[in-house]
């Protein structure tokens, strides 16, 4: 079983408009709601690929309603902990006519002490039998800057494997506890570690703390640094659609891949091409598979070599 946790979950909404204008009103053609939050994009691609997942983390409110309704009876399994305050929405509006998305992110429910003791119990449970654990996105009001840092420990302490998907100062508190992998994006790792040149970044991020690095680049792939090498692995060739989840499912392959015991370089084709498509996908969170199986084969993956 693998384990995703979203602290700040969401009711994603997705809109799609002819043409997307400021300052004026839209017809919207279509509108789309799913279960979201990193944690939980990451384990609905998980149960897509075949894995066992379970998501935990907060839900709460008339929206948190709604997101549970959305999970039943599907998988991921639900062990979300219940809070007073309302669950967040994202809205997503896709611009047909050029295809760019615009997000907008709603905060999230302020979370008490009684509340997060709650979701310490519950992560203990289920930690214990998990082969892996995913700590993704932010952190909703009222939760310590040090939260996934107490997370990973806890992971540690069952010898469980733990990847970390933040940014910010949990990011920083996170990888000095010492995370088996990060998966920053360029502008939040270089925020991390004051170096803008990504392979250089990535190499400070180790010695902070991560054993392994795999740092998202947009359109241009991942970077990865790890104890048994560096590798660049890179789409066959842009493409144009909604983002939104695109780095969820790179987390997804990375953590399906290591459960299937496959290399680096395997596991580095399987997130770029699930990452790209889910750019491909209508709907935020979810992938195209015909767009996946043939996007897998056709992966770039080499060994990364500094220039001279």
């Amino acid at each position: 079983m693998i384990l995703t946790v979203t602290l700040n979950a969401a009711l994603d909404v997705t809109y799609t408009v002819d043409a997307l204008v400021p300052h004026s009103s839209h017809r919207v053609g279509e509108v789309t709601e799913r279960p979201g939050g990193k944690g939980l994009n990451v384990a609905r691609v998980l149960g897509a690929l075949g894995h066992d997942s379970v998501v935990t983390g907060f839900v709460g409110g008339a929206t948190g309603d709604v997101l549970r309704g959305l999970l039943s009876p599907l998988p991921p399994r639900d062990a979300l902990v219940p809070v007073a305050g309302n669950t967040r929405r994202t809205l997503a509006v896709i611009d047909r006519s050029t295809g760019d998305t615009t997000q907008l992110n709603e905060p999230g429910p302020q979370v008490g002490p009684a509340e997060w003791a709650a979701f310490l119990r519950t992560y203990g449970e289920l930690v214990a039998d998990a082969d892996a654990v995913a700590l993704c996105g932010s952190l909703p009001p009222g939760i310590h800057v040090g939260a996934y840092a107490e997370l990973i420990r806890t992971a540690r302490a069952a010898s469980v494997p733990v990847l970390l998907d933040t940014s910010g100062e949990p990011l920083r508190r996170g990888v000095a506890a010492r995370p088996d992998l990060v998966k920053p994006n360029a502008e939040e790792l270089a925020r991390l570690t004051g170096f803008r040149e990504p392979l250089r970044a990535a190499g400070d991020a180790r010695r902070r703390g991560a054993h392994a690095v795999v740092a998202s680049l947009g359109p241009e792939g991942v970077l990865a640094v790890t104890p048994q090498g560096t590798w660049r692995a890179a789409p066959p060739t842009a493409v144009r659609g909604n983002p939104t989840g695109a780095g969820d499912s790179a987390v997804a392959g990375l953590l399906s891949a290591l459960a299937e015991g496959l290399n680096w370089p395997e596991r580095l084709a399987r997130a770029v091409a699930l990452s790209t498509a889910t750019v491909l996908a209508p709907a935020a969170g979810e992938y195209d598979a015909a767009a996946y199986a043939e996007l897998l084969p056709r992966v770039r993956v080499e060994p990364h070599v500094p220039a001279p």
